[in-house]
């Protein structure tokens, strides 16, 4: 959990500097990021590229979260890039620039808060892939080292133990599926809750 939530903290944050400077520019900056960058982390597997950078750097958290974040961040940033296409073009971001305000600050405080709420869904799917992809390392022996309690290290130390003790297998195979399961409903709820339009469907 300590890991999944880092790393979405982490490509979240880049997600939002990189899709926000790329969709509010424009030109240049925005084919670079969007032809060159973001299709380059893509050409690659997300997890092959984490098991590259740890079998590199080494096992442990932080190295952990760098690697999982590395393939992380492009799906927030393409999203990021496309909800401030849409939005930099509206009434109040082209008033606000008329009154002079900065970039910075239009970003900040008029595109980013009208925004956020695909962000936040986003997010909460993202952390059931950062649960999945953590366990996953862990299994492969790359993950955080003991004794940091891992699902995945649970499950590959428990595999040797599968026919005389299958509940050393089965409690950590439980706890990864539901919590993978509990943040893809969580989601899901956040997607109706916040959409205006399935909100006036259900009478709220």
């Amino acid at each position: 959990m300590l890991v999944g939530s880092c790393v979405v903290i982490a490509s979240l944050g880049l997600g939002l500097i990189i899709g926000s400077a790329a969709g509010y520019y424009g030109g240049v900056i925005d084919r670079f990021v969007n032809i060159v960058l973001m299709n380059a982390f893509l050409s690659f597997p997300g997890i092959l590229l984490a098991i590259a950078f740890v079998a590199f750097r080494g096992p442990g958290i932080f190295n952990l979260v760098l690697a999982l974040s590395l393939g992380g961040w492009v799906g927030y940033a393409r999203l990021v890039r496309g909800q401030v296409l849409a939005a930099r073009e509206r009434e109040f971001v082209e008033a606000a620039r008329a009154l002079g305000a900065s970039d910075l600050r239009i970003i900040l405080r008029h595109i980013l808060p009208n925004i956020i709420q695909p962000v936040i869904v986003q997010a909460a799917i993202g952390m059931a892939g950062a649960i999945l992809a953590e366990a996953t390392m862990s299994f492969l022996g790359l993950g955080v080292p003991p004794p940091t309690a891992s699902w995945g290290a649970m499950l590959n130390d428990g595999r040797a133990h599968l026919f005389d003790a299958p509940h050393l297998v089965l409690f950590p195979a439980l706890a990864v599926m539901l919590a993978v399961l509990s943040f893809n409903f969580i989601g899901d709820a956040l997607r109706d809750f916040l959409d205006p339009r399935s909100r006036i469907e259900a009478g709220l």
